[in-house]
């Protein structure tokens, strides 16, 4: 009996030896670190298929820079958190009054012309499956690539594609009868559009307590968290490397993704000093509901609001991996070094242990030499 049309592979498929699916920080090193072992674009292969390791970057964005160039402005170099150089290649020395979203992109697009990487863009990603294999034939030794413009098949798939796509907005009662405006971190622009409301701003991450100190400056604000702050020092080398390697075991595991400055602790920046000192960094318990006006506190009182700003974080985008199944019943994806446990022809680099930015460089360094051995 022959299969579906939609089970076979496309035979206008185009075949690369590594996919490496967005263009970010992890990206542009998985893809340095190809080309710095003999891969070469497929625009550029001689003879594809004969001699030549191929390679293609797919980045779903329209133009160079990752998350970086969605940032709000008042995100400048000096108040970013954390900026580590993509391999071979120093961030240039700019105004650290400068937003981050006009020097990071600028950074990323000299980056790719620099080392010919040759992403190719808007691409968006529908799907990565397994192939279905002609009866009585053993099972394909790559993945099929769907996207939007054509399909791709490779013997191994680097996923990039990190967060910011996949913002995180928490269920709680009454949302959708909330007469005021609600938004993500994600959308948010500036200050200046929320000047004399109410805001609420929800979240306990470095995010909520940037937005924080800058709204609080324009507008009255109430900011409100599951749990109480525990701020911490800068951690120690050992402290972080014990940080790592605890986020390690619950990727390894199968469980959902934890950030790093969970395990840490809030490190308090220069804004949260800022936001004490004209005292306005006072944490109130979350609220139980949502109403038309405002939000129902545990002590029964009402807390009147026109705004409402959710700063609580982000997950995963790897929405279109699930036709491999990969997810384990707890919601996350078994992943050690940067690879699927349960698919290694699939490498997981942003994810993880390696969500900063000097995790995502060493990622992409390691799961090339990893497919590097494997061709071997």
């Amino acid at each position: 009996m022959s299969r579906p049309p939609e089970d076979r592979t496309d035979p206008t498929a185009r075949a690369v030896d590594v996919l490496v699916i967005g263009a970010g920080q992890a990206g542009l090193s998985a893809g340095y670190h190809l080309r710095r072992r003999g891969f070469v674009p497929i625009g550029r292969a001689a003879e594809p298929g004969r001699g030549e390791r191929t390679f293609v970057m797919l980045d779903a964005d329209e133009a160079p820079g990752g998350a970086w160039q969605h940032r709000w402005e008042s995100l400048t170099m000096r108040t970013v958190n954390g900026i580590f150089a993509l391999p071979d290649h120093p961030v240039p020395e700019v105004d650290q009054d400068t937003p981050s979203r006009e020097v990071l992109p600028r950074y990323f697009a000299d980056y790719e012309n620099r080392h010919a990487l040759d992403v190719r863009r808007p691409v968006r990603v529908r799907s990565v499956r397994r192939p279905v294999p002609e009866q009585g034939d053993p099972a394909g030794e790559h993945l099929v690539v769907v996207t939007d413009e054509q399909t791709w098949t490779a013997h191994y798939v680097v996923n990039a594609t990190g967060t910011w796509t996949r913002p995180f907005w928490p269920h709680y009662p009454g949302r959708e009868s909330f007469r005021g405006r609600q938004l993500h971190v994600h959308d948010y622009v500036s200050a200046e559009e929320f000047a004399g409301q109410r805001v609420v701003i929800v979240g306990a991450g470095i995010s909520a307590t940037q937005l924080l100190e800058e709204i609080s400056r324009v507008a009255d604000t109430l900011w409100v968290t599951r749990s109480e702050i525990e701020w911490a020092e800068a951690p120690s080398s050992g402290h972080f490397t014990e940080a790592i390697e605890r986020v390690e075991e619950r990727t390894r595991r199968g469980l959902p993704p934890q950030s790093i400055i969970r395990v840490t602790g809030m490190i308090r920046g220069p804004w949260v000093d800022r936001a004490e000192e004209r005292g306005v960094l006072v944490r109130h318990p979350v609220f139980t509901r949502i109403e038309p006006d405002g939000v129902r506190m545990p002590d029964g009182r009402l807390e009147p609001a026109d705004v409402i700003v959710w700063a609580t974080g982000f997950r995963p985008a790897v929405g279109h991996l699930a036709p491999l199944g990969l997810r384990t019943p707890a919601g996350g994806i078994r992943v050690a070094d940067g690879r699927a446990l349960d698919e290694p022809r699939l490498f997981l680099i942003g994810y993880g242990p390696s969500q900063s930015t000097v995790g995502a460089n060493r990622a992409g360094r390691d799961a090339v030499r990893q497919i590097v051995a494997d061709l071997r």
